[in-house]
């Protein structure tokens, strides 16, 4: 029986010295497929802007920390539960002012790569 609907065809687009353009040709190699990846990254997609290191940030993060603490000493080591939480105030203390510390340098770490990119 014949077809009722017309069979898409693909479509050539040629120039006018006679050279038809095609879609870009996969890689054959996986050294091919990161050269193109580099080239594209260089030079089409922003990266993520860095955003500034805040002490908020930091006290959520070492609070993350001192209960996974917490946690891991009272429940897998099975201390006391008073001498683990007076440990793990020390350890969001700890934890609070060096993560901010950490947060800084590579804050202007970015910031110093992104100011020499732009010379």
């Amino acid at each position: 029986m014949a077809r009722t609907t017309k069979r898409r065809r693909r479509k050539h687009r040629g120039t006018q010295g006679g050279r038809i353009d095609r879609r870009a040709k996969r890689p054959r190699t996986r050294a091919e497929a990161r050269s193109q990846l580099r080239t594209a990254r260089k030079g089409g997609k922003k990266r993520r802007q860095v955003r500034e290191p805040t002490w908020r940030g930091a006290a959520l993060r070492a609070a993350l920390g001192a209960g996974l603490f917490l946690i891991l000493i009272a429940g897998v080591f099975g201390q006391d539960v008073g001498p683990s939480i007076s440990l793990a105030v020390v350890m969001f203390l700890i934890y609070m002012p060096l993560g901010h510390m950490i947060d800084r340098f590579m804050y202007r770490r970015a910031q110093a790569k992104l100011g020499q990119q732009s010379e």
